[in-house]
């Protein structure tokens, strides 16, 4: 049963399409998974276990009688609880929405269930989505399955730490501020934010905006680009959508990568702070990138705007597409989200107008940039996996954190800017904490930092090593 759970998704799809697996093998085993470790982890919340099995045995059925499946048919998924499912709860890990239940699938989940994969419940995440640590008042923490007193990361906390423990084959994540790629990285799995309107979202309160992008979360980049053939592609509910279908990503990746012009920094030339353990792993692997050909080189672009430009914008999302909930429930949500969205309520024009000329002038800075780099590569998080039980990292290296997202400026930055960006494992610290490479390419070239990620895995491994959790020692703790 446990093997079943750490095939890849791929080797599943096929097994269940061969019959050589039945879908009713693979929930059960997958289900057994979530019973032993779910309780010390807590990265599945609202489980239908009844639902699930039904669904695999009608998927089964459907085998049975030749009708035609589609590519994950059979996979067992939960789905972000930030993401609308219909009939499952949808909470946002908040206490205003405890008694929500969704009557629509998000596209992303219509998607996922059109290609044959069955929701099985949903994952944990912090309240709203906010901040990259999973915790609410609802669920509670969701802890790292490399160390339970550690976080798991966020917002897409609970995907991430159900995928490498072997609760899910794969999951769907969302990034506004590093939401894919710091649970990823905390997890020793593969988080893609990919290029704005690669994945459409529908419903999306700014539908315009580039800021908040929906993507996936794998054990591997193949599978990454697996769950990508499906939930990319046009849609014309979605106004930024990207004219090209998800089948590109299902074409086998090039490992040569010799030749490629690589930046990296550690710290954007000194901008922000980085702890130790994070500088010294990434320092080792650019022998990595060395030894495939690479040619590598200490460069970063300015993107000292992007602090003022991620700040004003989230906030103004925050404010538009909250407000309802907020002026209703505010006195039950937590004191970070709430210093958030106030800081959106007092925004004024002339803020969110100077906020789009710096992000016009940061765009064609990138542009620039990618002239001269094909990939820039730097550190997902500036810090470790930290303590479960503080919100957030107060200071790193001695500096201060203003605020609960001061931390993720090694994400936030990217975010601002509208490009690709990947995380993959790259190693862990002396204590055995994972940490992730962030890959960042062109914009639109999205295929392009998967390929160069699976060229990276592929000469590391660092993915396959996975958290010692089922056994009973853990069921008990």
């Amino acid at each position: 049963m446990n093997e079943i759970c750490y095939f890849t998704a791929r080797e599943l799809a096929k097994a269940v399409r061969k019959r050589e697996l039945s879908a009713r093998e693979v929930m059960e085993a997958h289900l057994e998974q979530i019973e032993k470790v779910n309780p010390s982890v807590n990265a599945i919340v609202s489980l239908n276990k009844e639902a699930a099995l039904k669904s695999a045995d009608q998927a089964d059925q459907m085998l049975a009688s030749g009708e035609k499946t589609g590519p994950f048919h059979g996979l067992p998924i939960a789905i972000k609880d930030t993401h609308n499912a219909k009939d499952f709860p949808m909470t946002s890990g908040s206490l205003a929405l405890r008694d929500n239940v969704s009557k629509e699938d998000d596209l992303i989940v219509e998607r996922l269930k059109n290609a044959g994969a069955i929701v099985i419940g949903k994952t944990n995440v912090p309240e709203f989505g906010a901040g990259a640590h999973t915790f609410n008042e609802i669920f509670g923490p969701t802890r790292n399955p490399y160390d339970l007193n550690r976080t798991a990361g966020g917002s897409s906390g609970g995907a991430a730490a159900a995928v490498t423990s072997g609760m899910l084959p794969f999951a769907d994540g969302s990034d506004m501020g590093g939401s894919l790629r710091f649970p990823a990285a905390f997890n020793n799995v593969v988080g893609m934010r990919p290029s704005p309107g690669r994945v459409p979202s529908y419903p999306k309160a700014a539908p315009y905006s580039t800021l908040g992008v929906q993507g996936p979360i794998a054990r591997n980049v193949e599978d990454a680009a697996f769950l990508m053939s499906v939930i990319a592609g046009y849609d014309k509910r979605s106004p930024i959508a990207v004219h090209e279908s998800g089948e590109k990503f299902l074409e086998p990746f090039k490992k040569d990568i010799s030749g490629l012009r690589v930046a990296w920094t550690c710290d954007f030339g000194g901008e922000i702070p980085v702890d130790p353990a994070v500088r010294k792993n990434l320092q080792e692997q650019l022998k990595v990138f060395t030894d495939l050909g690479c040619q590598v080189e200490e460069a970063s672009p300015n993107l000292a705007e992007a602090d003022e430009v991620f700040h004003t914008l989230r906030a103004w999302e925050f404010e538009m597409g909250g407000k309802d909930l907020f002026d209703k429930f505010s006195h039950l949500m937590k004191p970070s989200y709430v210093w958030n969205f106030n800081k959106g309520r007092d925004l004024r024009g002339i803020d969110i107008g100077r906020a789009e000329r710096l992000r016009n002038e940061l765009y064609h800075r990138m542009r620039v940039f990618f002239e001269k780099y094909d990939i820039f590569i730097l550190p997902v998080s500036q810090v470790p996996p930290f303590n479960v039980n503080i919100e957030y990292p107060t200071e790193i290296n001695g500096v201060k954190m203003e605020h609960y997202i001061d931390w993720m400026r090694s994400c936030c930055y990217i975010s601002a800017l509208g490009n690709p960006a990947l995380s993959v494992p790259s190693g862990f610290t002396s204590d055995g904490l994972p940490l992730g490479l962030q890959i960042v390419g062109p914009y639109h070239a999205d295929f392009e930092v998967l390929r160069i990620a699976y060229a990276f895995e592929q000469a590391t491994k660092y993915g396959n090593i996975r958290p010692d959790l089922a056994t009973d020692a853990l069921a008990q703790s």
